[in-house]
Order: C-alpha cells, then sequence, then structure tokens
C-alpha cells in the first residue's frame, strides 16, 4: 500500500495529509462504531490523548458519515479512517466525509479499483494466501487480516511470513488486550485493529476519561 499502489483521484480528491500507511502509526487502531455523532470528538480526542491517533470509524450506522467528518474537522491530531468499506459508493461516502484511511473485512475488483482510485491508504481485508497472492500481484502489500482469530489467528499469519514477505497486515477480529502483544511480535504485523479500549458502558456513560486510560494502556503495547 505504498504511494505506488494509488489510481488517479477521483471527483472527491483525498485529503492532503493522508499517510502513505496506517500500519505504523500506533500499535492499535480503535474500530469505532458510534449510533450518535455527538460522541465522535470526545472519543476522537481521548483516544487521541491516550496514544492512539488512527481511528477506525465503521460505515456499520447512519451517523458514521457525519462522525468522520467531525472528527476530521475538530480532532486534527487523529488520523480518522473509515472502516466496513464494501463497495464503491463507501469509498465515495468515506472521502467525502474525510477520511484519510480505508478499512474493508474483504474486497473484491471492483471495490479494489475503486479504493486504489480513491487515493487514500486502504487495508484491504484477507483470510486465505490466495487473496495475499493476489492482492500482492495487484500491487498491495498490506492488508487487514480478518476474522483473525477465527481465520488462525497468530500461527497462520506467522506461516505466511516466509512464503510471503512482503505482505504485512493489521489483524482484527476477536483480539484483546491479552492476544495483542502476540500478534504484533510477528515481523508481518504492523498493528492491530480492536474494541477492547471502548467498552460498551463507558461508551454509554460517555466516560471518556476511562476510554483514554484504556487507550493509553493499549498504546504502551510496543
Amino acid at each position: 500500500m505504498s504511494r505506488a499502489h494509488y489510481g488517479p483521484v477521483t471527483d472527491a480528491a483525498p485529503s492532503p495529509a493522508a499517510p502513505p500507511s496506517v500500519l505504523g502509526l500506533a500499535p492499535v487502531i480503535p474500530v469505532v462504531v458510534l449510533d450518535d455523532a455527538a460522541d465522535a470528538v470526545p472519543l476522537a480526542r481521548a483516544l487521541v490523548a491516550g496514544g492512539l491517533p488512527a481511528i477506525e470509524v465503521t460505515l456499520r450506522t447512519a451517523a458514521a458519515p457525519q462522525a468522520i467528518r467531525a472528527i476530521a474537522d475538530a480532532v486534527p491530531e487523529a488520523v480518522v479512517g473509515a472502516g466496513t468499506v464494501l463497495a464503491p459508493g463507501h469509498v465515495e461516502t468515506a472521502v467525502a466525509a474525510g477520511a484519510r484511511f480505508l478499512v474493508s473485512p474483504g474486497w473484491s475488483p471492483r471495490l479494489l479499483a475503486a479504493m486504489k482510485a480513491s487515493g487514500l491508504p486502504f487495508l484491504p481485508g484477507v483470510s486465505t494466501a490466495s487473496e495475499v497472492v493476489t492482492l500482492l500481484d495487484e500491487g498491495v502489500t498490506e492488508m487487514k487480516f480478518f476474522p483473525a482469530e477465527a481465520a488462525g489467528g497468530t500461527a497462520y499469519l506467522k506461516s505466511l511470513a516466509s512464503p510471503l514477505p512482503r505482505a504485512r497486515f493489521c489483524p482484527t477480529g476477536g483480539i484483546g488486550l491479552a492476544s495483542a502483544p502476540d500478534y504484533l511480535a510477528l515481523p508481518n504485523v504492523g498493528c492491530v485493529g480492536g474494541t477492547w479500549m471502548l467498552p460498551a458502558d463507558a461508551l454509554r456513560a460517555k466516560d471518556w476519561g476511562r476510554v483514554e486510560r484504556l487507550a493509553r494502556e493499549a498504546a504502551s503495547l510496543r
């Protein structure tokens, strides 16, 4: 997912501050699902204060595009991205909202073309060696490994390192504080995605101090 992997920019130009890669921003990318866009800014500030600047807001709720825009406008220290990108239309929505990277649980040729054309860094999801090889053939070297625990976990990723050394991963799915260090110790893992620093009760209570403390704990893993 180097700059060479980007295609031509579409009508909606990407942010000039888009990073060439998201894997090196922090050891953990929080995966955020927001029902109320009003929570986006205080949540993002708590995560950034805790040392997790890369924030994936999933496009699973109607509030997601507004939440991405709010974070992009009000929290410049954050690198906000869009997750659960499933179709070219989602790419357009994410870019228009101000997303600075894209994450998908899987990919298709049409989706891959749209993500390349966006000009943004992106992590297409894979769970098999064949998918990894196909993406490498497309010039994509950075990927999301999903669902990480169900798809083989650290043992599977370790087995890919020797035959496919160019591929690097952000494993997501079932990873918690206890298992994250095992993933981060692998040579082909740049970061992990997770939700454990975003407990549902803390979000309901708008306990941003607790979120910041959990984010700081996650940021210290590497």
